[in-house]
């Protein structure tokens, strides 16, 4: 169901966000013969990467991607398990907008709509495609 609205589409990678969107993001990128690139916390990427800063509800955190993962223009899909607030995937947009990637879609197997994650993702011009929705809190 992630898969199918792109197959026959020219997708060059997948990024996964770090841990749930390795897992997902990996088949995703097998299906559709496309590279995967992995969104880490800060520090747990070895040679040179480029790095974004976020809010949490908590604090403050920083994440990383390979600054050679993704060549500008390139076709890239978000992909993660689970869209909530849209932080982590709002500052996974930027992250990949900085390198120069051309965004296509962000998937989630879950939506929890009440908490506004989508519409902020779709404020910043990314399609978002969901598997399920969990209404009320």
């Amino acid at each position: 169901e992630l898969v199918h609205p792109y197959a026959g589409q020219k997708i060059d990678k997948i990024a996964g966000i770090e841990a749930r969107g390795f897992i997902l993001g990996g088949a995703v990128a097998h299906q559709l013969s496309a590279g995967f690139v992995p969104i880490r916390k800060k520090g747990k990427l070895p040679y040179e990467t480029v790095r974004v800063a976020y809010s949490l509800e908590y604090g403050l955190d920083e994440m990383e991607m390979h600054k050679d993962g993704v060549a500008p223009g390139e076709k890239v899909i978000l992909v993660d398990d689970l869209i909530a607030t849209g932080g982590t995937a709002e500052a996974a947009v930027k992250l990949l907008r900085q390198i120069g990637a051309d965004i296509l879609a962000a998937c989630f197997v879950i939506d929890l709509p009440d908490l506004g994650g989508r519409a902020k993702l779709e404020a910043l011009g990314v399609p978002v495609r969901t598997l399920i929705g969990f209404e009320g809190h």
